[in-house]
């Protein structure tokens, strides 16, 4: 839903001065991050959903989080169901890594997976896109 709400774009006026919205990136490959040489070798969480590098040379990080983020699942039961448990540590984990990111000049905006599969979603991407556009637009001089 994300990135066809993103591609849309392309067909509005001005479109194709919109930055790629990029998927499933590891920071390794980010450009700004090889060049600064603030980090060294590889990160304990490289994958990215999706990276947007703005105009104002914003490097704007989406994370999808399904339940992996913060639950682990439990045995099948007796009916063959599997459940999840919240594990408090991996969401420990995860804020710990968005702070790092943070320090290392990333903005991180996250989606949980239960808010896309709602019926306004499409409506909730499309406006959080508009207001982080005019956030980062390119200044004019």
């Amino acid at each position: 839903m994300g990135i066809v709400t993103w591609c849309a774009r392309y067909a509005e006026d001005g479109g194709f001065d919109l930055p790629a919205l990029i998927p499933q990136v590891y920071l390794h490959y980010d450009p700004y991050t090889r060049r600064s040489g603030k980090q060294s070798g590889a990160l304990p969480r490289q994958r990215m959903d999706f990276l947007l590098l703005a105009s104002d040379r914003s490097r704007i990080v989406i994370e999808v989080d399904g339940v992996q983020h913060y639950e682990q699942p439990n045995p099948t039961d007796e009916k063959g169901r599997i459940t999840h448990t919240a594990v408090p540590r991996l969401y420990a984990e995860m804020v710990a890594e968005d702070r790092r990111l943070r320090l290392a000049g990333y903005e991180i905006y996250r989606f949980g997976g239960w808010e896309l599969t709602q019926p306004h979603a499409g409506q909730l991407v499309a406006d959080f896109f508009t207001e982080l556009l005019a956030r980062h637009s390119k200044p004019t001089p």
